[in-house]
């Protein structure tokens, strides 16, 4: 094998690993841009990757075809939305602690997931192993690029999507009103309130928001990677995903760099076995890299990322 192909494949196995990670990282961005902390993105990834795998499954057996793993998107979508309005009453409307709300929908995830494929699929513990799933495809010409070419333009749907959205998101947040008003609510909320910005409503939106795209995370682990779902398939990427937001500084730009920082660092796992000198490395070491990473990155990311200013603070009318 070439340095050519290799990098390019490199390239292109960081991109898969990155784009659940990616879509996390939006979501939580949308959520905590609003002033409401959203650590429960490892649990609505894992309602999406659940509801993704379920759908597929089911609309393979009703002979969709192809169309099935569209179906489990649109149907994870749907699922993350639904989920997030859990944290979204509890942490806006009941003024709950957010932090205690998010660590519910991640417990509340794993359980009720597993209990359901459990009831669905007849005891087993993960779904039937789906038929229908997405490919590869290439992009024509610009996928016979050396390098880049296998790299970024011969990919998973998801994946394009992933990067297509993260200039939507810039564009959203940064270039027009609705924007202005969900970073105003996450940054004074009793200023947007004055100037007629419906904090409440924004925060809603915001966190169903952040639901939706997690919840395709979830579902392009299932539709791209695993093809199955167990209660492991997430295995701490929503976690990952927040880190990357928090290097990113809240910025989707930044969060896609930091993302596909991860996804390296996952995809490298793969291609260590091809030196010699990794046969002296236990292979615990290096499938933990990605976790321990993450934890260089949030000591590094302290005091230099900048939060929201009403972030985790229960908006209170009242006390204007």
């Amino acid at each position: 094998m070439d340095w050519v192909t290799t990098l390019g494949q490199l390239m292109n196995t960081t991109l898969v690993f990155s784009t659940a990670l990616i879509f996390g990282a939006l979501g939580g961005i949308f959520s905590e841009r609003s002033g409401v902390t959203n650590i429960g993105i490892e649990g609505l990834m894992t309602f999406g990757a659940f509801a993704a795998a379920v759908s597929t499954h089911f609309a393979g057996e009703a002979g969709m075809g192809v169309a099935s793993p569209w179906i489990g998107l649109i149907t994870a979508l749907i699922v993350g939305v639904l989920a997030s309005l859990i944290h979204a009453l509890a942490s806006i409307t009941f003024k709950a602690d957010q932090i205690i709300s998010g660590i519910v929908i991640n417990f509340l995830a794993t359980g009720s997931t597993l209990y359901m494929v459990k009831l669905i699929f007849h005891g087993d513990g993960e779904t039937a192993l789906l038929k229908n799933v997405f490919n590869k495809v290439a992009i024509p010409w610009l996928s016979k690029i050396p390098i880049i070419g296998e790299g970024l333009f011969h990919n998973y749907p998801t994946t394009y999507l992933a990067i297509i959205l993260v200039f939507v998101a810039y564009f959203v947040l940064f270039k027009t009103p609705f924007g202005l008003r969900l970073r105003a609510v996450g940054e004074h909320p009793s200023a947007a309130d004055t100037a007629g910005v419906n904090v409440k409503r924004m925060r809603y939106i915001g966190v169903m928001i952040s639901g939706a795209l997690a919840a395709l995370g979830g579902a392009t682990v299932t539709l791209t990677t695993t093809s199955t779902f167990a209660h492991n398939t997430i295995s701490g990427q929503g976690f990952i995903a927040i880190a990357a937001m928090i290097f990113g500084k809240w910025n989707p730009i930044g969060a896609f760099g930091a993302a596909a920082f991860f996804g390296f660092s996952q995809a490298i796992r793969s291609y260590v076995s091809l030196f010699a000198w990794s046969n002296s490395i236990p292979q615990e070491f290096i499938y933990m890299l990605p976790y321990v990473l993450t934890i260089i990155v949030l000591v590094a990311a302290v005091g230099r990322s900048r939060a929201p200013s009403a972030l985790g603070e229960p908006y209170d009318p009242g006390k204007r």
